[in-house]
């Protein structure tokens, strides 16, 4: 069986018109209740039967009201009496148009397979919604006595709040040098010098001057 599936390409939604079998076309071909029927049945919508009565809300006929006389099923297109038109030759034809442009103002109900549509959307849509069911609270669960945790009293608790905040907190090393230990490197200055210049070796130092070239006879000349 075919569905009406959500198609979003355009070839395949051509297609699907195209090749759709009967009993979906006539689902296809459904157009708007006006706002008294949608009142009185409970619908918003039903496929159009011969017999209905229509009204134009767009196009070159719009607020044109008639009777159906013919549905076009290959086509997609509703033929309605009175909405006719003249051609170059003189001859004139029946004007087609589409469901979506129209809306039924009157039902034919003489078929009673579709007053059974129409009461069983009428139940669809009256159907009471069921209260929602509250979780039931758990209850609680209390320890045994053995297990039960002793809370310290108000008034401890106080008292140590009160020493946290009142506690001093130990005083940062300064980077600063004392006197003494000033004085000390004063004294000690020359001699680690000395020991320094003792243990590194003399280096060299290579010098960077170009170095001279005799010049020739030849050169000179």
């Amino acid at each position: 069986m075919l569905t009406l599936n959500p198609l979003r390409k355009p070839t395949k939604q051509r297609k699907m018109l195209y090749r759709a079998p009967a009993h979906i076309r006539h689902k296809l071909l459904a157009a708007h209740l006006s706002p008294e029927l949608r009142a009185t049945h409970i619908a918003k919508s039903l496929p159009v039967r011969n017999g209905d009565t229509i009204r134009v809300l767009r196009g070159d006929h719009k607020g044109f009201e008639g009777k159906v006389s013919r549905i076009d099923l290959k086509r997609y297109r509703i033929y309605v009496e009175g909405l006719t038109r003249e051609k170059v030759d003189g001859t004139t034809i029946f004007v087609p148009v589409h469901p979506s442009k129209l809306i039924i103002t009157k039902l034919n109900l003489d078929d009673k397979w579709r007053k059974k549509i129409l009461e069983r959307k009428q139940k669809a849509q009256k159907k009471p919604e069921k209260p929602l069911k509250k979780p039931k609270a758990e209850p609680e669960r209390k320890l045994p006595e053995s297990i039960e945790l002793k809370q310290p009293p108000e008034e401890k608790v106080a008292e140590e709040k009160v020493a946290a905040a009142t506690r001093r907190r130990p005083k940062k090393k300064s980077s600063k040098l004392s006197k003494k230990t000033k004085a000390a490197r004063e004294r000690k200055g020359p001699q680690l010098e000395e020991i320094k210049k003792e243990k590194e070796p003399e280096v060299k130092k290579k010098s960077t001057k170009p170095k001279k070239t005799k010049k020739t006879e030849e050169g000179e000349g």
